[in-house]
């Protein structure tokens, strides 16, 4: 066992990498107990978005993906990493127990996705026409397998099938004043915000909208982002959990990191693309039903330039004690 002082030094270290992992509009809706022997990761409803994601669905992913990296960066500096998801129903915003367990020999996948972590960003801009290889997909189907879902690559057809829904979704949305507010709320630009997504990370306009990624300068016309042609055969996937419950949602979530994780070592870029799955009827066009399989997330996949960072609150402004209440 470390001393005090140096297990005090890893666990802020991992819990800088869990504050790293995606959430939706960049909102952190994360909390963090520190006890003796582990960390607990809550969901912090004060953080939520009640227009798109009224039941807490996506907010519960982005609570899985920062338990995901806390797992992997507990597993990265040598210690197995004991988690249970929800293991109190007192407690329905405890979101996973993460306790810190034996030491261990760093296994390499551990550590690759460790040095993944502050490198994998949201990227909004064009990707090139290199299709991504069989063997790079297969890796990422492997990598949501891994925890618990399964990650379908969309063919032509699909795609643009796929691609109509977020289309249809992204232009319900603009014509949301409901929506407009919200979306307000979370791209202000303000130099000394840690949350939220800044313009420099909005992108550009997808020409003839052939992409329709969110458009997180909807609310700031002037800021006059330039038009750019994208790519014309995005490479699509979406991720699948077997069922549809809160479980299912963080799990969700721990998978979709691995992959992003996965995809940022495999020198991909990515971007999630989920506004039909905030509008139930566009969502139930791709679920499953004789399967059971719930899209959870979907993803374009390319490469492309460095995408930009977004901001990160600080550990200390994420934990609950006796100076931080939840």
């Amino acid at each position: 066992m470390t001393s005090g002082y140096e297990l005090g030094v890893v666990l802020r270290e991992c819990l800088h990498a869990a504050i790293a992992a995606p959430s939706v509009h960049n909102t952190q809706p994360w909390l963090f107990r520190v006890w003796p022997g582990g960390v607990d990761v809550y969901a912090d409803r004060r953080r939520a978005l009640p227009v798109i994601d009224p039941c807490g669905r996506e907010l519960l992913i982005s609570a899985g993906a920062a338990t995901f990296n806390l797992r992997v960066a507990i597993l990265a500096h040598g210690r197995v990493p004991v988690h249970e998801l929800r293991p109190d129903p007192h407690q329905p915003d405890l979101v996973a127990r993460v306790g810190i367990g034996p030491y261990t020999a760093v296994p390499e996948t551990a550590r690759r996705l460790a040095q993944a972590i502050p490198h994998r960003r949201t990227n909004r801009r064009p990707f090139s026409d290199l299709p991504v290889p069989t063997d790079v997909l297969a890796d990422l189907a492997d990598a949501a397998a891994v925890e618990g879902a399964t990650l379908v690559v969309a063919d032509p057809e699909v795609r643009h099938a796929v691609l109509g829904l977020v289309r249809t979704a992204e232009n319900r949305w603009r014509a949301d004043p409901a929506y407009w507010r919200e979306l307000a709320t979370w791209t202000t630009d303000r130099p000394d915000r840690r949350d939220g997504v800044p313009p420099a990370a909005f992108g550009p306009w997808s020409a003839l909208e052939a992409i329709p990624l969110r458009d997180f300068g909807l609310v700031q016309p002037a800021r006059g982002r330039h038009a750019a042609d994208f790519e014309d055969s995005p490479t699509i996937a979406v991720l699948y959990t077997t069922g549809d419950s809160a479980d299912q949602w963080i799990r969700a979530g721990q998978a979709l990191e691995r992959v992003l994780l996965t995809a940022t070592v495999r020198g991909l870029a990515t971007t999630p693309m989920t506004q039909p799955l905030e509008i139930p009827e566009l969502r139930d066009l791709l679920t499953d039903s004789a399967g059971g399989n719930v899209a959870q997330a979907i993803l374009r996949l390319g490469y492309g330039p460095p995408g930009t960072p977004s901001p990160r609150r600080r550990v200390d402004e994420c934990l609950i004690g006796p100076g931080n209440p939840a």
